[in-house]
């Protein structure tokens, strides 16, 4: 912990006194700046700045900063970007030169057809494996659930990410648990991704300007999970005018302004979100009803404000903050009880541009996630809370040393509080304070270093070490228990005192070899620790779930990953395909016991410890080009998991097991005015453990169960339909809007949710039966949202 502050303390001191090493050389000179949208001043993430044609090159980082060493003399630079029209300029290089570009989107272009960069070939180049960059034009094109755009659901629509369940923005990638998936809001973590019980993602589309889904040869400055990266920015705002955006749907409406505070120098924007399902139900439920007085809605707001002081100094203030709330009142029984859930982050960042070649960028972050659960009936109470706090500080630099180089490092320093089920309850004038098991709190820290190596025309590598360390810390009781689980001694630490500490080395390397200019074969191995763990018993992200450290019991996860693929792009790059072979190896995974109920004593002791496996291949072929445009995607996977005190020590598969998964993505533009989307889905179902004998015990009736995990549900499939219909006024009005309309699950497919058994007759009259039944959730839902902007 010491040690990775100082590292941090030592880097920027180091930084700012030291000169550039390369700078002296006279003959190579810098050109450096930053990439923004003409219109809204925002920075342009992942911009790739080219050099006469050549692949070698560099991209803009997540600010949209980028920095070339060249020789000296006379260049063609080409800036380009997916989402934006291709830029180029001749210059003359004679001195070090900051160049800023302001690229037009694609979306306002004026031409009918969809006119993408020429440079679209990233996927071959990039040494970078199982990266995908989504902007939000791209996901808003996709049809939405009951009309909520959702980032989260267009990313379970890419080959190896697959759903947590129907209509659910959980998601699981590459044979890994829901924890194993690192979600990033502007750098701040985010522990519960779900509204209305994971139907609905926390992100608002309209404070969104870009997300990555990293899936494979993660690289070295991400750590802490095994399987994933979810890195979603927000908007800067918009620098140059006042604007306001929005969208009235059937579920929810959202609103959000942006605009400059000076302009070129500072600007904000202010999103929310809430759903109004309690608001129209409510006069319509009469006071006299036993349910008078139920209801659930989720509202969130997300906030930035941004300054540049300086060319070299800008500062960056952002947070978010969402809430679910259930209540339900059942008047009847007197009983009611209230549900509230969610995340809070902070987010302060500080971009300081040493010099044309070193740029940093250090983060002060705070999240906050609290679940509660509260109930009532007659003169009896009780109450249940959870959660987790954090407290971070990271600072990140990307060097720029010559052409074929790009240096990143940086180190990371984390405070873990993490709050158990604390119960306690009321009767009458009685109150109930059980003795709770105790919160419990970590120090998390991290140094990395990282390079990606252009050699030659043919190869490319990046390569990383990331060290990283996880201490339990005091104040904590740690007991000794006897055969039945009785305290029989214990030891008690003071706060900030090791209780017990992990740590270990993570190296990354990814090696990308171009066959030629279309055409590339990559390969990666990576290692990954994770200190954390989301313990649950269902198969999605629900509110309930408990986020739990590495202790002197709970050892940390561990993973080792090799990706191996075929990338080729066709027809001048206007269709991308590749091929993906993985095979991941999981230890320490963390599973209930059989049997497992819960109870006021401490989860950790009720945890059975393992091994797991997955593997598979996927394949995605993307038309990028034209007005009709979409992806098909496929996964063939297997998961796998063993442990000795379950299933009678065999392998089972886990319930996101899934052997085959498709989707197919289609968009189509009309005209000016129409555009139409369509998605279809299919994916074998879901394992489960089902009871496979039934008997009575002294009257009772008993179930045996089979093993874990041994039957599949129906295989899910839907087909969805989108249209947005955008009017064409002939004179040019403040107020701009477009309608979409969406159909979910357009053949009314019921995709099974779970099964249950129902028992039928009695036992007494010889005509007892029980029956499997299926309940599905949703059939055929069509939605209509008109979103506007002035």
């Amino acid at each position: 912990m010491r040690l990775t502050l100082s590292f941090i303390l030592l880097f920027h001191f180091y930084f700012s006194i030291a000169q550039d090493p390369v700078a002296n050389k006279a003959e190579r000179i810098s050109l450096n700046g930053y990439i923004k949208d003409s219109l809204s001043g925002e920075s342009i993430i992942g911009a790739t700045i080219s050099i006469d044609g050549q692949s070698k090159g560099v991209a803009s980082n997540l600010y949209g900063f980028y920095s070339i060493t060249l020789d000296k003399g006379t260049y063609s630079i080409t800036v380009s970007h997916v989402s934006y029209l291709e830029k180029s300029i001749k210059i003359d290089l004679y001195e070090d030169k900051a160049l800023n570009f302001e690229l037009n989107s694609r979306a306002s272009a004026l031409s009918d057809v969809v006119v993408y960069s020429k440079k679209r070939d990233g996927n071959v180049k990039n040494a970078q494996m199982g990266k995908i960059d989504l902007s939000m034009n791209q996901i808003r094109n996709i049809p939405a659930f009951l009309g909520e755009i959702d980032l989260l659901k267009a990313i379970q629509l890419l080959p190896g990410v697959r759903n947590a369940g129907e209509g659910n923005a959980g998601f699981y990638v590459r044979g890994g648990g829901p924890d194993q998936n690192l979600i990033l809001l502007d750098d701040a973590v985010v522990y519960n991704t779900g509204h209305l019980f994971g139907f609905f993602s926390i992100f608002n589309s309209d404070a969104i300007k870009n997300v990555s889904l990293i899936k494979g040869g993660m690289p070295a400055q991400y750590g802490g999970r095994l399987s994933s990266v979810i890195d979603v920015t927000m908007k800067d705002g918009n620098i140059n005018k006042l604007q306001m955006d929005g969208g009235i749907g059937l579920i929810a409406s959202r609103f959000s302004i942006q605009g400059p505070i000076i302009k070129d120098k500072a600007s904000f924007i202010l999103s929310a979100r809430r759903t109004y399902i309690d608001a129209l139900t409510k006069p319509f439920i009469k006071k006299s009803s036993s349910f008078y007085g139920s209801g659930y809605y989720f509202y969130d707001v997300n906030a930035k404000v941004n300054y540049r002081f300086s060319e070299k100094d800008r500062l960056y203030l952002s947070g978010y903050f969402g809430r679910d709330v259930f209540d339900f009142v059942n008047g009847k029984r007197s009983f009611k009880t209230n549900i509230p859930w969610g995340n809070s982050t902070a987010t302060v960042r500080w971009n300081h541009v040493y010099n044309r070649r070193l740029f940093s960028n250090t983060t002060l972050l705070y999240n906050d996630y609290k679940f509660k659960f509260s109930a009532e009936q007659e003169n009896f109470q009780i109450g249940l809370s959870s959660g987790i706090k954090d407290g971070s500080i990271k600072t990140d630099f990307d060097y720029y040393p010559l052409p074929n180089h790009k240096l990143k490092f940086g180190g990371l320093l984390t405070y873990h509080k993490f709050i158990p089920n604390v119960v306690n309850g009321r009767q009458d004038s009685i109150v109930f304070t059980p003795n709770n098991e105790g919160s419990k709190y970590a120090a998390e820290s991290a140094i990395y270093l990282q390079d990606d190596w252009e050699i030659g025309e043919k190869w490319k590598v990046n390569y990383g070490i990331r060290w990283s360390s996880f201490t339990q810390i005091g104040p904590y009781k740690r007991f000794v228990r006897d055969a039945n689980l009785n305290a029989i001694d214990s030891t008690t630490y003071k706060s900030f005192e090791p209780v017990k500490t992990y740590g270990g080395l993570e190296p990354r390397i990814t090696l990308r070899y171009s066959v030629n200019d279309e055409t590339s074969i990559k390969a990666a191995v990576t290692r990954n620790l994770q200190y954390i763990h989301l313990v649950t018993n269902a198969g999605t992200t629900l509110p309930t779930d408990l986020w739990v450290p590495s202790t002197y019991l709970v050892k940390p996860q561990k993973s080792w990953m090799y990706t191996a693929g075929f990338f080729k792009n066709f027809n001048n790059n206007q269709f991308e395909t590749s091929v993906e072979l993985y095979y991941k190896n999981m230890e320490n995974q963390v599973e209930y016991k059989e049997g497992y109920t819960p109870s006021l004593r401490d989860p950790e002791e009720e945890f059975v410890f393992g091994k797991g496996w997955s593997y598979g291949s996927e394949l995605l072929i993307n038309k990028l080009k034209g007005r009709f445009t979409g992806w098909i995607g496929y996964t063939l996977s297997w998961t796998w998991r063993k442990f000795s005190q379950l299933n009678d020590g065999e392998k089972y598969p886990t319930r996101y097991d899934r052997r085959h998964d498709l989707s197919v993505v289609a968009n189509y533009e009309l005209n000016k005015k129409w555009k139409f989307g369509a998605v279809f889905v299919y994916g074998t179902g879901n394992a489960i453990t089902l009871p496979e004998r039934f008997y009575f015990i002294n009257g009772v009736l008993t179930q045996e169960y089979s093993k874990l995990n041994q039957y599949r549900m129906k295989a899910y499939h839907r087909l969805d339909f989108s249209a947005t219909y955008t009017p064409q006024p002939k004179k040019k009005r403040k107020v701009s809007g477009f309608w979409v309309f969406s159909i979910y699950n357009s053949y009314s497919r019921l995709n099974p949710y779970f099964i249950y058994f129902d028992q039928n007759g009695s036992l007494s009259n010889g005509d007892l039966n029980v029956d499997a039944k299926q309940v599905s959730l949703f059939p055929v839902l069509p939605a209509i949202t008109w979103n506007f902007k002035f």
